[in-house]
């Protein structure tokens, strides 16, 4: 499957990891998420009921970083990528999920957690 819908640099706050002051503090997540599915009946009828809603797919993750605090972001970009499988257009998912600040005593850019699904293998691993 080479269509796919990219949604890159949404910026959640939210409450997620094991310190107390992540919890109690919390801070801006940025989630990637990609999107495999087939684009052809969207291409053809340029209708948005055909295709799936990168709106919708922006509100749904960032009401899964901004609910209810999770100890790792692994289970933040899990849970993302669960809820896109929901949808039976959809052959396969990945989600990563940015923490920028996380509570790392040295200097870095980044850590991120991928979660990727698929019809073939919905308990993760390789997908695309």
């Amino acid at each position: 499957m080479t269509d796919r819908i990219e949604l890159r640099g949404l910026k959640v706050f939210g409450y997620h990891g094991v310190f107390e002051h992540e919890r109690r503090d919390g801070q801006e997540f940025s989630v990637d998420i990609t999107v495999w599915l087939d684009l052809d009946t969207a291409a053809a009828t340029d209708q948005l009921t055909d295709t799936f809603d990168y709106g919708e797919l922006a509100q749904r993750a960032a009401a899964i970083v901004s609910g209810p605090p999770r100890n790792l972001i692994e289970s933040v970009a899990g849970a993302i990528a669960d809820d896109v499988m929901t949808d039976a257009r959809v052959h396969a998912v990945e989600a990563v999920v940015h923490k920028p600040n996380a509570p790392i005593p040295l200097t870095f850019s980044d850590v991120a957690v991928v979660a990727r699904r698929s019809r073939r293998s919905r308990s993760g691993g390789s997908s695309q």
